[in-house]
């Protein structure tokens, strides 16, 4: 479909990549990765025509239709969600006009036996061919289904656009994206709007596009789930694994492995022949080995170690006072927005997913209600839930910045740091880095700006970088270089990993988890939270419910909680067709709750089966893998009476054949459940 041919790219002295070669193929499913500044954002407005490369070539099949989402575009305000979201349909409303104007000159003539009125005819039949194999009767219903699918309630679709905030409208756009069926599909953060419900949603839409897909996220859980293939760019290369990206991170590692091991052993026998010909240069009765090593040694290709980029911010929050035992406590806090109970309150009436309108006399729109909770001091939480369930808004009420109604108390010495979601939009765009962390750098602290610029990869140079120039991911690894300049024991992180790249994730991932303090976390991304949170606070329908246990535990809790509605739902609609039935109707009730708990219990046992085959069959292939290793080590000569490589491959090798007997046994009890 694509075809890539040495595609070089130079915006200064060095080359952002150069000899990128590689075919773009129908059903792939491509993860673009690299490091922020790598230059993925590039390369995908290369492929879609919008940049031109400074050599090299990209040819597009005849015919191919693309689809492209950029991180950032400019949005339009004069429509509603629904006329907006129809203008995807445009090659079909060109058609549909086309087709009445074929109509009515049908209508308006009378020679029907004519040539000219059975050319009509034939035009007419072909447009109408063509209107239905574009889909157009079941448009609308399409529509309506992605829509609500990207998170819009049925309500919202004759909304106008410009009730909407800019992560709503781009998933309007989107939406237009999907509704056109393009045969290839560009997405650059696809996710960064999207909450969990609908970042789920968008992953089994994608997994069965007929057409191709590139994709640019962070959110590793979703790239996992979308891709069967993965573009690595790094330093200055574009690499090819036609694996998915959790398979793609496993054979980079093995391949730099065993490009070292490679090399180690070149480089010993490149060092045996220099002892040679030094030792014996200059004896007439080894001339002819000497020059024999000499030319072996200049036939020799050097081994290449693929480059990897170690650069990574080093985060560290600093030491604060304790504070007291319950940081935030929540007693039947209330929101609305346009009333209060103290009076109307001035702030605009936003959008709001699903919460509840309020009617009669000084109406309003209620975003959550009989909110109780407790966070205790150094506990890491998260606030999960469709955008516009309030998440933000009780952030903003903790932090005092709008009013409420109940009781919320912040403990006793309780310092707030605060991580807003666009708080790298907030930097002042004149300014360079450095001078933005040296105007809010106070004390000591003045002294080691220098040494946190260079943790946070800002060193050198690039400390003197304007703030108009910086990515997204750039302007967020700065933005959170001010929060750490004073010490805080409550973090408040309002979806701090949006544009950081995967490794910038991981190391605040740990310092959070490091973090002596207690921590707020508003977040979609199922594996930054994953081992980081203790609870989750779930928000939806106007309340706020508590959860134990981390996200995973959540999201499996909440799977279950809607398959038990859903039974529950279809014994319902079966009950209300069978109403007339003479026969036993009180029995049924019983009967289909035995049913469904018989079945959740054989759906539990069938994924524990599942589980640990999978884990049998993972420590087989690492065990298998070392036997690999071990193998070559103890071909070489030097290495073959090594008894300590000999005694770790006989135990290896008795562990594998006692795991293999063991997945024997697990298999057949997964095919006895299936």
């Amino acid at each position: 479909m694509i075809s890539v041919e040495g595609l070089k790219v130079e915006f200064g002295v060095k080359p952002l990549f150069s000899e990128a070669s590689f075919v773009i193929n129908s059903r792939d499913r491509i993860a673009l990765v690299g490091k922020n500044g790598a230059g993925k954002s590039t390369m995908l407005k290369i492929l879609c025509g919008m940049e031109r490369p400074t050599a090299g070539t990209v040819s597009v099949q005849n015919d191919i239709t693309m689809g492209y989402l950029p991180q950032v575009m400019n949005l339009q305000d004069e429509t509603t969600v629904r006329q907006e979201a129809q203008k995807a349909f445009a090659d079909v409303q060109r058609v549909k006009d086309r087709l009445d104007r074929l109509e009515r000159q049908m209508a308006e003539r009378t020679d029907y036996e004519s040539e000219a009125y059975m050319q009509i005819v034939e035009r007419y039949t072909a447009e109408h061919e063509r209107y239905l194999m574009m889909g157009a009767e079941g448009q609308e219903a399409s529509l309506e289904r992605t829509l609500t699918g990207l998170g819009f309630l049925r309500t919202d679709l004759e909304r106008p656009t410009s009730e909407f905030s800019g992560g709503w409208r781009m998933r309007i756009e989107l939406a237009k994206i999907l509704l056109r069926h393009p045969d290839v599909l560009l997405l650059d953060e696809p996710t960064n709007h999207l909450d969990i419900e609908s970042i789920q949603w968008l992953e089994q839409l994608l997994a069965g596009w007929s057409g191709a897909v590139v994709l640019v996220s962070h959110d590793r859980a979703f790239i996992n789930n979308v891709s069967n293939r993965t573009l690595e760019i790094s330093c200055g290369r574009v690499i090819d694994y036609r694996v998915k990206y959790d398979e793609y991170v496993q054979l980079r590692r093995e391949r730099r492995e065993q490009q070292q091991r490679a090399w180690e052993n070149q480089q010993r026998e490149l060092q045996d022949m220099r002892q040679f010909i030094e030792r014996f240069r200059y004896q007439a009765t080894k001339a002819v080995q000497v020059q024999q090593k000499i030319r072996q040694m200049e036939k020799i290709v050097p081994i290449e170690i693929d480059e990897v980029d170690n650069s990574a911010m080093h985060l560290k929050f600093p030491p604060c006072l304790r504070s007291g035992d319950y940081p935030v406590i929540c007693d039947e806090v209330r929101k609305i927005y346009g009333i209060s109970l103290n009076g109307p309150s001035p702030l605009p009436l936003p959008r709001e997913g699903s919460g509840v309108s309020l009617e009669g006399p000084g109406e309003g729109h209620l975003v959550f209600d009989h909110v109780n909770l407790t966070i205790k001091r150094g506990e890491k939480v998260a606030f999960v839930g469709r955008n516009g369930e309030g998440k933000t808004t009780l952030v903003k009420c903790i932090m005092g910045e709008i009013p409420f109604d109940g009781q919320l108390k912040i403990g006793h010495n309780v310092q707030i740091g605060y991580f807003a979601q666009n708080q790298a939009q907030l930097l002042d765009e004149s300014l360079t880095v450095r001078q933005t962390i040296d105007y809010v750098a106070k004390g000591d602290i003045r002294l080691r700006i220098n040494d946190i610029l260079g943790a946070f990869m800002f060193g050198g140079e690039n400390a003197d970088k304007r703030v108009s120039v910086l990515s997204g991911g750039e302007r967020s690894r700065l933005a959170m270089i001010r929060l750490l300049l004073e010490p805080v024991n409550l973090l408040i992180l309002d979806e701090p990993t949006n544009h950081l790249d995967m490794p910038s994730k991981d190391v605040l991932k740990e310092a959070i988890r490091a973090f002596d303090g207690t921590a707020i976390i508003v977040s979609h991304d199922r594996e930054f939270l994953d081992g980081l949170v203790t609870k989750v606070f779930e928000f939806g329908g106007g309340r706020v419910r508590e959860h134990i246990g981390g996200i995973y535990d959540f999201l499996r809790e909440r799977a279950d909680s809607l398959e038990m509605r859903g039974e529950r739902i279809e014994f319902a609609a079966n009950a209300d067709s069978n109403k007339s039935a003479p026969s036993a109707p009180a029995a049924a009730p019983s009967s289909a709750k035995n049913d469904y708990a018989v079945r959740k219990e054989q759906q539990k046992q069938l994924r524990k089966a599942e589980r640990a085959v999978e884990e049998s069959e993972k420590k087989i292939a690492r065990m298998e893998q070392r036997l690999k290793e071990l193998d070559q080590l103890l071909s070489d000569p030097a290495k073959a009476c090594d008894m300590t490589l000999v005694s770790e491959y006989t135990d290896t090798k008795r562990q594998l054949d006692d795991e293999v007997e063991r997945w024997e046994q697990l298999s057949e009890q997964l095919e006895q459940l299936t």
